[in-house]
């Protein structure tokens, strides 16, 4: 029986009364009439006003690691919130969530609490900047830093728009971003050694920092060529600009040292986020003491609720139990198996698809054999591709309503979840056609 969704289009029409597109985020929305709207979540599933149940592979847009609601987590979190949640000093609670960081992260020397992903990307352009005395920022073009104008450039807009990869243009991501800062970045396609090479031997001594996702998290999981992030980290040191690893998605979910143990890549500062709670609402950004330690002298940096109870707890107890468990090799083999299962079905209907990314983080591009950037990215299926997400929702599996954003696991997915999902997409793959 097709699912109903009549409480979810109320739903909407109320909220658009209330909230611009009736979201509180951009991403949330997926059109009028086709927007989902949550009544709870618990594991690996998610069940819509309408009482539709639906296996979970957006998992928040990537916090979610464990699985929602994890029991172990919420009990450590309302415990430490009946101690108070929220202080203007520093909880015993925080210096231990720290020294769990840097223990699990390889290059954090020193760290600093955020509230999201944005702030910490921010705060560490802020220090990258006092530290270098320069102001110019490099990023790669699909690359997503947050919502600050800083690093708003080149995110979503068509490749068509980025002009010649030779001398590619900034394009800011939004209405209402100052055209000055123009000037203060420069954007490259991901995977240009000879760009980055090009661009630094004419304007090296004017940047201040390197930042950049180890893959690209929110333009289909483009996987950095071998040498590319070694090459970074070599152009960095020859020209004294701070190497920003952007692990707000890749952070205590590729590996327990995010993506600086999985590469064996040691970036100057680092960000993180997303997995780093579970959900609980908290950001990091750290890495070499000798820059971290500018922080505090002369160097801004704060917020009211980066110590916020629950998301310190929803850290802490997050953490703690991806350093006692197995859960990254557990969610890697799910996430395998599922890649596996996914290109075969693929491969028997005759469609050319490109995989990317890590098991536990993964996406796919239809109708082409290599991605090596958001430019020949753009070149894939994208409409064949949101057609097959909206038959498999309408069969109980979400993934989400954006090629760009990849497909997360999390602990709490079962070798069953994987099964049906293949099943899901054997089925579909026969009645939606190209």
């Amino acid at each position: 029986m097709p699912f109903s969704h009549d409480k979810s289009i109320k739903l909407q029409q109320r909220a658009f009364k209330s909230m611009p597109l009736g979201v509180n985020s951009n991403f949330r929305y997926w059109g009028d009439g086709i927007t989902p709207y949550v009544e709870k979540a618990k594991g690996a599933y998610l069940w819509d006003v309408d009482g539709n149940k639906y296996i979970d592979y957006r998992l928040a847009f990537g916090p979610i690691i464990l699985g929602h609601a994890y029991d172990e987590v919420d009990a450590f979190v309302i415990g430490e919130m009946k101690k108070g949640l929220l202080s203007a000093m520093t909880y015993e609670l925080e210096v231990a969530l720290m020294e769990k960081i840097i223990e699990m992260c390889p290059a954090v020397d020193v760290a600093r609490l955020a509230c999201s992903g944005t702030e910490a990307t921010m705060h560490a352009i802020r220090v990258a900047r006092a530290f270098t005395g320069r102001e110019v920022i490099i990023k790669f073009e699909g690359n997503y830093h947050g919502f600050h104008d800083y690093t708003l450039w080149s995110t979503y807009s068509p490749d068509q728009v980025y002009g010649n990869e030779r001398s590619p243009i900034s394009i800011p991501s939004s209405s209402g971003i100052p055209r000055s800062i123009n000037e203060l970045i420069i954007t490259l396609p991901f995977n240009d050694f000879e760009g980055l090479e090009r661009i630094l031997k004419n304007r090296g001594h004017q940047v201040a920092a390197l930042i950049t996702e180890p893959y690209q998290g929110n333009c289909g999981g483009i996987e950095p060529q071998q040498g590319f992030l070694e090459f970074i980290r070599d152009k960095c040191d020859e020209y004294g600009i701070v190497f920003i690893l952007d692990e707000v998605k890749t952070g205590f979910r590729i590996a327990n040292g995010g993506a600086q143990e999985f590469y064996n890549i040691r970036p100057d500062l680092a960000t993180y986020a997303k997995s780093l709670g579970n959900g609980y609402p908290i950001a990091a950004f750290g890495g070499k003491e000798e820059i971290m330690r500018i922080i505090g002298h002369g160097v801004a940096q704060g917020g009211t609720y980066t110590n916020n109870k629950p998301g310190v707890a929803g850290a802490y107890a997050t953490l703690s139990i991806l350093k006692n468990k197995p859960i990254l090799a557990t969610i890697e083999k799910r996430g395998k198996r599922l890649m596996d299962g996914l290109k075969k079905v693929f491969e028997d209907a005759g469609i050319q698809v490109a995989f990317s990314g890590h098991p536990a983080m993964f996406s796919f591009a239809i109708g082409i054999d290599l991605v090596s950037n958001s430019r020949n990215w753009s070149r894939a299926d994208g409409e064949y591709y949101l057609r097959l997400v909206d038959a498999a929702i309408e069969r109980g599996v979400m993934p989400d309503h954006d090629p760009r954003e990849p497909w997360f696991l999390c602990y709490s997915h079962s070798d069953e979840d994987i099964e049906k999902t293949i099943e899901v997409y054997a089925e579909i793959i026969k009645t939606v056609k190209r």
